[in-house]
């Protein structure tokens, strides 16, 4: 057959075509071999963050936490001081007791209508 015979180009154009549909498998399996590699590094990645996220949220929640027990504490031992000063015995002054009793009878006379 000589080498330009109908029968043996329509063998090569095979050929080429077998070839190229080959060399294109593999080129494809390769780009889906990279494409999950970088999904896998994408994945990876968004867990770390993830992870850092919490870390760093847990350390928030702990310190507001932290800063309320704190605050809370002090007010509850202001205000066990003050029912404690509240609670103490004090001592009228002369003009306390005086005001006292002045206020006193002043309601006894609003209440009564003026009459002792």
């Amino acid at each position: 057959m000589p080498p330009d015979s109908p029968k043996l180009r329509s063998n090569d154009a095979v050929e080429a075509a077998i070839t190229h549909v080959l060399t294109a498998e593999v080129e494809a399996r390769d780009a889906v071999a990279r494409a999950r590699s970088e999904a896998a590094a994408i994945a990876e990645q968004a867990r770390e963050a993830a992870r850092r996220l919490g870390v760093h949220t847990d350390g928030r929640i702990h310190a507001v936490r932290a800063g309320f027990d704190a605050s809370a504490t002090a007010e509850v031992a202001a205000l066990e001081a003050q029912a404690a000063a509240l609670g103490a015995a004090h001592d009228l002054t002369p003009a306390e007791v005086s005001r006292v009793e002045r206020a006193v009878a002043a309601l006894a006379s609003a209440m009564t209508g003026g009459r002792s």
